[in-house]
């Protein structure tokens, strides 16, 4: 089911900020959209949509509700509800930023939409698991927009990053976002099929790969196949990166080294093939579980 995304038509029938909102919120209802990319729900979303349209900030004085939009203020809301809808595209990537770690970020189909929940790994400072105060370098593997490696140097000005990814374009986005926030001294782009060339150790390896495997991703609403499959799909059973960060880290790793990986619902099998690995899997409050704690001396075991 469709509305209408005529601006004139709909233009004549609501006027106000909250008007636009209640309209966002039926059209998503009526149209069953998919949530999972900074929302979880219609209003959300409509919230975010509009007061992004109008380069509000999310918690602006509730006041602005009433406010009358002007006419070019109505179409751009009234396109992007177009684009959300007709084409299942991803909000973010309709409004060419996201949030991480509380840093935005520039993005855009090149790369995956930040949404790790690493993010609040990050933000706790990594407490209680890893002492950041003996944390130097950094290896990010698979860094897309770069929003780990970027909120890492953002968290910790001690820390000196290298950033990972096979995807030249995807490097593309996060230099710019390298330069956008300033980092440049401190974190190192690498084009390169997930480990750099040189055997240089690392205090801490992080890393949000591929984890999805192909049959699992055809079936996955279409805003997700708006997502650059390069950065999703990895192999039929969704496990070929994360298998070579296993075997590969512990070169990387220096002896007091930590490594840690998002791999999502494919935990409990990560789990069962490697029953001699002692993962510890963290717990979030925002996010959805799914990510594991290696040391160095543990991943001695893996073959």
């Amino acid at each position: 089911m469709f509305y209408s995304f005529k601006s004139s038509e709909i233009g004549a029938q609501l006027e106000t900020v909250m008007d636009y909102i209640r309209w966002c919120v039926s059209v998503f209802q009526a149209n069953d959209i998919y949530y999972g990319h900074g929302t979880d729900n219609a209003w959300d979303e409509a919230v975010a949509l509009v007061l992004q349209a109008l380069f509000l900030p999310i918690d602006c004085d509730p006041r602005v509700m009433g406010a009358k939009l002007l006419e070019i203020e109505k179409q751009r809301i009234v396109a992007w509800v177009e684009k959300r809808v007709t084409q299942r595209m991803p909000l973010p990537y309709i409004t060419g930023n996201a949030l991480f770690a509380g840093l935005l970020f520039q993005i855009d189909q090149r790369v995956l939409i930040p949404r790790s929940p690493i993010a609040e790994l990050i933000e706790s400072e990594f407490s209680p698991h890893i002492d950041m105060n003996q944390t130097h370098s950094v290896l990010e593997l698979c860094t897309g927009s770069g929003c780990i490696a970027i909120a890492l140097a953002a968290y910790f000005p001690h820390l000196f990053i290298t950033a990972t990814d096979i995807s030249g374009a995807a490097l593309e986005v996060a230099q710019q976002n390298v330069m956008a926030h300033d980092v440049h001294e401190r974190v190192e782009l690498v084009k390169t099929d997930l480990f750099p060339q040189e055997n240089q150790q690392y205090d801490l390896i992080v890393a949000n790969p591929p984890y999805v495997a192909k049959q699992e991703w055809v079936g996955l609403p279409r805003e997700y196949h708006n997502e650059p499959a390069l950065a999703l799909v990895a192999g039929e059973e969704g496990l070929d990166i994360v298998d070579r960060i296993l075997k590969e880290a512990k070169r990387f790793l220096s002896p007091h080294g930590v490594l840690i990986c998002e791999v999502g619902a494919t935990q409990e099998t990560v789990a069962a093939i490697y029953p001699e690995l002692p993962f510890i899997w963290l717990n979030f409050e925002k996010s959805e579980d799914g990510v594991f704690l290696l040391h160095a001396k543990d991943l001695q075991l893996s073959s």
